[in-house]
C-alpha cells in the first residue's frame, strides 16, 4: 500500500460577524449601459531568460537604453552578481502608466528573488534580495518494495514522493541498510518530512523528521533531534545515534554486487586464481562514487591494473580504496580533507577490468578485511545524553503519532522461542 497524507497548518482567513445586530448597508441599484474600456495603470512583461543572455542584453531587448541599463546593473551589484543570471529562470518587468520602467523581478532560486525598482521614474534604482513567502507543511507517506517498484527511488515515486526525499531517507539509514543490495520484496517504509510551498505550486523539500523501515524482518527507526550545543542528528527509538563511521555503500542506488571478498578467485582478465580483496559493484559508467567516511586523501592517481584509484585514510586505522574509476572528481588534492558522502570519482573500467564497475576495498591496521562483514561491527556515534532523553522522547512520540499513528512508543517484545 502506498499513501500520502499532507498535514498543513490552518490559516485564519477571516472572521464573520453573525447575530450581533449588524445590518447590511443598502446596495446601489444596477444601471445598464455600455462597457467602458479603462486603460490599465501598468504593463507587465513576463518571460524566461534566454540562452547566452547577459543582464545588459536582456534589458536591451526590452528597449532599455545602454546608460540606464548600466545604472540598473551598478545599483544591483551590491546584492546580486549579474554573472549569476541563469537561462530558463523566469523574470518580470513592470512599466508605469507613462510607459517608463518601474520594477524588475528575477527568480534567483527556490528561496529568494531579486527585485530592482525605480519608483520615481528618475533612473534611481533600489535593489534587494527578497525571501519568498512559503507555507511549511509536514507530509507523511508510506511505501512498499514490490517487483514493479524494487528500489527505494521507485517505491517513493510510486507513492507520490520525490527523489529528494528518497535520498534524504537513504542517508538516515545509510549505515544500517545497503540500498544497493539489501532490499527485499515486501520491505516497507514510512517517512515524515517537511516541504515548503509557495504560490500553491512550487515545492521545495526540507528535513526528514522521522522514518521507519521494515527491512527483511528488521524494524528500523530514525528520528531527527537536535542535541543542544551539538547540532541535529538522527537517533533510534532508544536515543542511540544512527550515524556510523562508515556509510553502507560507496555508490548511490541501483548497482549490484558482482564479486565478493575472496582469498581465491578466478581473475576475469588474467584467468588465474588470486585473492580478491574487495567487493565489486556493477554500475553504469559515470555513476558517482562517494567517500564512505570522513578522511584524508592519500592519493588520486592511475595505479596499474587498479586503474584510476582513490585512496583515503580514516581514523581507527582504516584506509579505503576505490578502483577502476573513469575519472576523478574536481578539486581533489593530496592531504585534503574529504567528507563522508562527498563525490570523489566516477565509475569506469580503467586498468584490468572487463567492464564498468567499482572495486571497493577497505584495510584495517594494515590488513584488507571483508567490507560486507566489517561494516556491521562498527560502533555507533554518541547517543542522546541522559539529561536530554525526556525531551528526545517527546519529539520521538510526536513524530511516531504523525508517522504511523502510534503514541507513545511501545517496545516490541523480543521473540524468546
Amino acid at each position: 500500500m502506498l499513501g500520502r497524507v499532507c498535514i498543513v497548518p490552518l490559516l485564519l482567513l477571516g472572521v464573520g460577524l453573525v447575530g450581533c445586530g449588524f445590518e447590511e448597508p443598502p446596495q446601489p441599484e444596477a444601471t445598464a449601459g455600455p462597457d467602458i474600456y479603462l486603460k490599465p495603470d501598468t504593463r507587465v512583461v513576463e518571460d524566461q531568460v534566454p540562452r547566452n543572455a547577459t543582464l545588459a542584453s536582456l534589458l536591451g531587448s526590452h528597449d532599455m537604453s545602454a546608460d540606464v541599463a548600466y545604472a540598473f546593473v551598478e545599483a544591483m551589484r551590491p546584492v546580486f552578481d549579474p554573472r549569476r543570471l541563469r537561462s530558463g529562470h523566469p523574470y518580470k518587468l513592470v512599466y508605469g502608466p507613462d510607459g517608463q520602467f518601474r520594477q524588475f523581478e528575477y527568480h534567483v532560486d527556490d528561496d529568494q528573488f531579486l527585485q530592482v525598482a525605480d519608483q520615481t521614474g528618475s533612473h534611481v534604482f533600489e535593489a534587494a534580495l527578497i525571501d519568498y513567502e512559503k507555507v511549511r507543511e509536514q507530509v507523511a507517506m508510506r511505501g512498499e518494495i514490490t517487483r514493479d517498484n524494487n528500489s527505494l527511488f521507485a517505491a517513493m515515486v510510486a507513492g507520490g514522493g520525490q527523489i529528494e526525499v528518497a535520498m534524504a531517507m537513504a542517508q538516515v539509514f545509510g549505515a544500517e541498510i545497503d540500498f544497493n543490495t539489501e532490499l527485499r520484496l515486501d520491505d516497507s517504509f514510512a517517512v515524515l518530512y517537511e516541504q515548503f510551498v509557495r504560490d500553491d505550486v512550487h515545492v521545495t523539500y526540507g528535513d526528514v523528521l522521522a522514518a521507519a523501515f521494515d527491512n527483511d524482518g528488521r524494524q528500523l527507526y530514525g528520528f531527527r533531534y537536535e542535541v543542544p550545543g551539538a547540532g541535529p542528528g538522527y537517533f533510534d527509538v532508544d536515543g542511540r545515534s544512527m550515524k556510523r563511521q562508515f556509510l553502507a555503500s560507496p555508490l548511490p542506488f541501483e548497482p549490484r554486487i558482482t564479486s565478493r571478498f575472496s582469498n581465491r578467485r578466478l581473475h576475469p582478465v588474467l584467468g588465474t586464481h588470486r585473492a580478491h580483496l574487495g567487493v565489486d559493484y556493477g554500475a553504469p559508467a559515470g555513476t558517482r562514487v562517494i567517500a564512505i567516511a570522513d578522511g584524508t586523501l592519500v592519493s588520486a592517481a592511475p595505479s596499474g591494473g587498479s586503474g584510476n584509484m582513490v585512496r583515503l585514510r580514516h581514523t581507527n586505522g582504516y584506509h579505503t580504496y576505490y578502483l577502476h574509476l573513469s575519472r576523478f572528481a574536481k578539486g581533489l588534492r593530496r592531504g585534503a580533507r574529504v567528507m563522508q558522502g562527498q563525490t570523489i570519482g566516477y565509475v569506469g573500467s580503467t586498468g584490468l577490468a572487463t567492464g564498468p564497475h567499482l572495486d571497493f576495498r577497505i584495510r584495517k591496521n594494515g590488513t584488507f578485511v571483508n567490507w560486507l562483514t566489517e561494516r556491521r561491527n562498527l560502533p555507533p556515534g554518541e547517543p542522546v545524553p541522559p539529561e536530554h532523553m525526556v525531551a528526545f522522547q517527546e519529539v520521538r512520540d510526536r513524530a511516531l503519532e504523525l508517522l504511523i499513528g502510534q503514541r507513545p512508543y511501545v517496545p516490541v517484545a523480543a521473540n524468546t522461542q
